[in-house]
């Protein structure tokens, strides 16, 4: 039982059956320090001022971010007092919940009949000795697995891949269609443009 309800308990003994504070106590199971004891009300007046102007300015800011900048203003407050105060003014955000995807059917690829009808291409990255990074750009044929070619730089963007492919294109001929991912530079205009320029699904 909390001690807050122990103590009212004490105090309707001894206003119902005329009980002493020492009997009542020893009853209810408090000692005579808690029945004494008067809580000591911060007040908590700035800090309710400093958090409403942070979170005014700061409309999608959480609790993390306000203490960050309550520390930067110079104040020493607990965190817990702090916690307690932004829970009581019920700023607290809703946390998003992340959406469920739908589970999705797999679709077997189907195996080019021929040689060239279909490529495949996407990125890796290494580091060298020095630390440098470094990208390739694989092409493979999807009927025979041939590695056409790789390209390696620091930098692949669009416009290099698609001067890479027709340097391919060249001595293997344009494909049918391509596979590749979702990646910035296949879904930037340069490269569309270009598979749209050569018929390439």
């Amino acid at each position: 039982m909390p001690t807050k309800s122990r103590k009212t308990w004490a105090q309707q003994l001894q206003q119902n059956h005329s009980v002493t504070i020492v009997m009542s106590c020893a009853i209810v199971g408090l000692s005579r320090c808690a029945y004494y004891y008067q809580p000591k009300l911060q007040d908590d007046s700035v800090i309710v001022s400093v958090l409403n102007a942070i979170t005014d300015r700061h409309l999608r800011w959480g609790f993390p971010k306000c203490f960050n900048r309550i520390r930067k203003l110079g104040y020493q407050w607990n965190h817990k007092r702090i916690y307690r105060v932004y829970c009581e003014l019920k700023l607290n955000l809703r946390v998003k919940r992340k959406k469920r995807i739908p589970p999705r059917c797999p679709e077997r690829l189907l195996v080019p009949n021929k040689q060239g009808e279909c490529w495949s291409m996407d990125f890796m990255s290494d580091s060298s000795r020095n630390q440098r990074r470094f990208r390739t750009f694989n092409v493979i044929d999807d009927f025979n697995r041939e590695a056409l070619g790789i390209d390696i730089a620091v930098s692949l963007p669009a416009g290099r891949i698609t001067r890479y492919l027709d340097k391919l294109a060249e001595y293997h001929g344009y494909p049918l269609k391509i596979r590749v991912d979702n990646g910035p530079e296949f879904t930037g205009k340069t490269f569309t443009n270009w598979a749209k320029l050569h018929g390439i699904t």
